[in-house]
């Protein structure tokens, strides 16, 4: 029987017999599987030629793996017979893997052969051919066959290949460079400031990139007296433009997370029906266009007792057709502002006390569900519960970040980012609420460095100025 320790140890040896006799076409399947999957990264020297017979194998696992531990070698030698093999290959997560091997020759003379994989129906064999070809993303025939993928249906192959060619500009890159604050920090004037004034205003002058994470719950469409809009269409477009600012306020890779669920507009009259929108999926779409990326959908769970009864009369009646459920769960969805890079350069931004000092410890939600009480408060008549924020901004923040809440409320992001040694920034339009926000932030048990304070829109303005001066 063999065993990955022996493939170690074998591979390693120039020219041992090991791997001609294990790799054999007539081999059992179930070998040849096995030593296909265990080789791992293969030494310089490494003689592939074992590997060629197995392109010719029944079984696609077998070709698929074989052709990919060809593909690790990077050897030139292997050109000829890889693309013989990929044009074909009818499977495609073998083709897929042949694809990339010749892509992983970085070769001029690959370019014709991986250009014929542009058209193939796969939209990630394309994806393989483009990352091969941007290699010699400067040479002519290579951006004449790429640049007509910029309008392929496919939307991650169009946006892959429409960046990879878009041209950066030294002197706008290095300008956007002196004018940026390091990731890990964020303009001290917003630190700790409930900002009273309409949101839309006030996004006007927080700078660029200065927010790490947005955690909100937006006003219901005409459900309270305090959040009246024309139409529902003018609800989702105001909420939109707020969410546009929001993405530019947000530094790169950043997130968004939005509480939200479906709100029933009561009826006029006996005679009319209450109308449901169904908002968490409505401005789902409209933010993914504005270029936050999708990333997670999570349930709060709130207790039975929490639900407003809905099926009274069905209770009654039993008749079909007239079954309500009662709403017990609202929406968290989370978004991150579009970018090229992968969340480890988030991550590495930070120095390794502040990441350390954020680690989440002890028990924490495994899953997409979370139950959570709701709350009250005395002042405001809807209020997510601090428990939520908490677990939010442990989630997707480090210490001494800076959390915002576009819609502030009577302050429960403040004080949970307090309470987490983070910074916040509320905006909210109602003068009753940003007192409320005040009192139960000017009373909270945790004393930090900036206290919090509340500004007008012409004060957030005259700081944004003192801000900029050289």
């Amino acid at each position: 029987m063999i065993t990955k320790s022996q493939i170690d140890t074998e591979k390693l040896r120039a020219n041992a017999p090991f791997f001609a006799r294990v790799l054999a076409v007539n081999n059992t399947e179930q070998t040849l599987l096995f030593t296909l999957e265990n080789l791992g990264r293969l030494p310089k020297g490494f003689d592939g030629e074992v590997f060629l017979p197995l392109f010719a194998h029944s079984n696609p696992k077998i070709r698929c793996l074989a052709v990919k531990n060809v593909g690790k070698l990077k050897d030139e030698a292997f050109f000829e017979a890889v693309s013989s093999f990929a044009r074909a290959e009818k499977n495609t997560l073998s083709r897929r893997e042949a694809v990339s091997a010749i892509g992983r020759l970085k070769t001029e003379k690959a370019i014709p052969v991986l250009s014929q994989f542009l058209t193939d129906p796969d939209p990630k064999i394309i994806l393989q051919a483009v990352r091969g070809l941007l290699c010699f993303k400067e040479h002519p025939e290579v951006q004449q066959c790429l640049t007509p993928l910029c309008e392929h249906p496919n939307e991650l192959l169009r946006e892959h290949v429409t960046q990879a060619l878009a041209p950066v500009r030294a002197s706008e890159s290095i300008a956007h460079s002196r004018r940026k604050l390091p990731h890990s920090i964020s303009p001290t004037f917003l630190k700790n400031v409930v900002v009273c004034a309409d949101v839309s205003e006030a996004l006007q002058t927080i700078p660029a990139e200065s927010v790490h994470l947005t955690f909100t719950s937006p006003p219901y469409y005409n459900a309270r007296d305090y959040t009246i809009f024309e139409s529902y269409e003018a609800y989702l477009e105001f909420l939109v433009a707020v969410f546009a600012e929001t993405h530019r306020i947000t530094k790169e890779g950043r997130f968004l997370v939005l509480n939200t669920s479906p709100v029933i507009v009561p009826r006029i009259s006996r005679a009319h029906a209450s109308k449901r929108y169904a908002i968490p999926y409505d401005i789902h779409p409209r933010l993914t266009e504005i270029g936050w990326e999708f990333i997670d959908d999570i349930t709060w769970v709130k207790p039975d007792y929490a639900a407003k009864n809905r099926n009274g009369g069905f209770f009654q009646h039993r008749k079909p057709l007239g079954y309500k459920a009662n709403s017990v769960t609202e929406s968290v969805m989370v978004y991150r502002k579009k970018t090229d890079k992968l969340l480890d350069w988030n991550m590495r931004q930070y120095d390794a006390e502040t990441i350390e000092a954020s680690r989440i410890l002890g028990d924490y939600d495994k899953t997409n569900v979370w139950q959570i009480n709701p709350s009250a408060d005395k002042v405001h008549p809807a209020v997510f519960p601090v428990e939520l924020a908490v677990r939010v901004i442990q989630f997707y923040s480090f210490k001494g970040d800076l959390v915002f809440d576009p819609f502030g409320g009577s302050g429960t992001v403040g004080q949970a980012a307090m309470a987490l040694e983070r910074y916040f920034l509320l905006c909210e339009k109602e003068a009753e609420y940003v007192e409320r926000a005040m009192q139960r932030l000017d009373a909270s048990l945790f004393s930090p460095e900036q206290p919090p304070r509340s500004l007008s829109l012409a004060e957030l303005n005259t700081e944004e100025r003192r801000n900029h001066k050289p």
